[in-house]
């Protein structure tokens, strides 16, 4: 998730309000979310395999990518292997010109305005009823880069959301949903949602075509076995398809991070699903809270429990087919 979180706010033009109460509450004392039943003892049959899971995270947290930040070499290199991982996939390219979506942007930081070049990955996949919407599952594949000579792999944030994007996709393949479905990895998300802002911006579909944005970003490390699934608050419809995931999903689902006048504790416009938001496109944001290792050196392959991991990403799974299910009976 962007840094925006925290000491980067003022870059997108929001405001840190009350965020230390917030936080140093439990998820039963913070406003707005509500605590979710005890997840199921028998979850749904795997799905999605533990090891490619962590086979595509260890890969783009490796050093090979050097924290994968937009415009530089690390960050072309990621964005060759979710592009081949696409092709691999058997996604068709949304574009005439294949899976990217080359845009330009300035960003304004405390060290100046920086010209960037970056690039999104825009896959799609038909669905079996050709009058249906358009689902957008996104997920950003850059990350902070080197700092001080020191690399920030971002495993967590964001190589799992991208391999959960991955496993999806694979599972959609085989098991087409009823509305035709965009997996977008997205460039920039760390300098102020850029790539998420580019895709809005020269959409390969119509944005009234688009049903609803699905996006995934920290989806692997948490030590309470839960999940967030932000926007219900925005988008109510949402929330009974979600309700029901949990009752045969493994991990704890919680709601909230998504109700104005929070300060830090809103979520809405602090990754990518933030654009689509604006542009008037339902969202429902998975991802988990903050941990110790966010936005830090130390957010590495091995502190991920691959089980965690794996139960997550099921679940993700689980509630995208739930709203495939869902969106024409809103």
């Amino acid at each position: 998730m962007s840094s925006s979180r925290w000491p980067r706010l003022r870059e997108l033009g929001l405001v840190a309000i009350g965020s230390a109460c917030l936080w140093g509450a439990t998820p039963l004392e913070r406003p707005g979310i509500a605590a979710q039943a005890a997840p199921a003892a028998q979850a749904t049959e795997s799905r999605v395999s533990a090891d490619e899971l962590m086979r595509v995270v260890g890969e783009l947290a490796s050093p090979r990518y050097e924290g994968r930040q937009t415009g530089t070499p690390g960050g072309r290199a990621a964005r060759a292997f979710v592009r081949d991982a696409f092709a691999g996939l058997g996604l068709d390219p949304a574009g005439t010109s294949g899976f990217e979506q080359p845009f330009q942007f300035t960003h304004a930081s405390g060290r100046g305005r920086t010209e960037y070049a970056g690039a999104n990955l825009v896959g799609a996949m038909k669905g079996t009823t050709a009058t249906a919407r358009t689902i957008v599952m996104t997920a950003h594949y850059d990350h902070l880069g080197v700092r001080n000579g020191q690399a920030y792999p971002g495993a967590d944030d964001n190589a799992s959301g991208v391999a959960a994007l991955l496993a999806i996709a694979r599972y959609v393949k085989a098991h087409p949903l009823r509305h035709p479905v965009l997996f977008v990895a997205l460039d920039a998300e760390e300098l102020g949602l850029a790539g998420a802002k580019a895709f809005i911006a020269n959409s390969p579909r119509p944005i009234g075509d688009l049903a609803l944005n699905v996006n995934v970003d920290m989806v692997s490390r948490n030590d309470r076995n839960e999940i967030y699934a932000a926007g219900t608050h925005h988008y109510p419809w949402v929330r009974p398809v979600i309700e029901d995931v949990q009752r045969r999903a493994a991990v704890s689902i919680r709601f909230g991070h998504d109700r104005p006048g929070t300060g830090a504790d809103d979520w809405t416009l602090l990754s990518d699903h933030g654009a689509f938001h604006q542009a008037g496109v339902p969202f429902v944001y998975c991802g988990v809270e903050d941990h110790a290792d966010y936005h830090k050196p130390t957010d590495t392959a091995d502190r991920i429990d691959p089980a965690f991991f794996r139960r997550t990403v099921e679940t993700v799974l689980e509630a995208v087919i739930a709203l495939d299910e869902a969106i024409e009976r809103r």
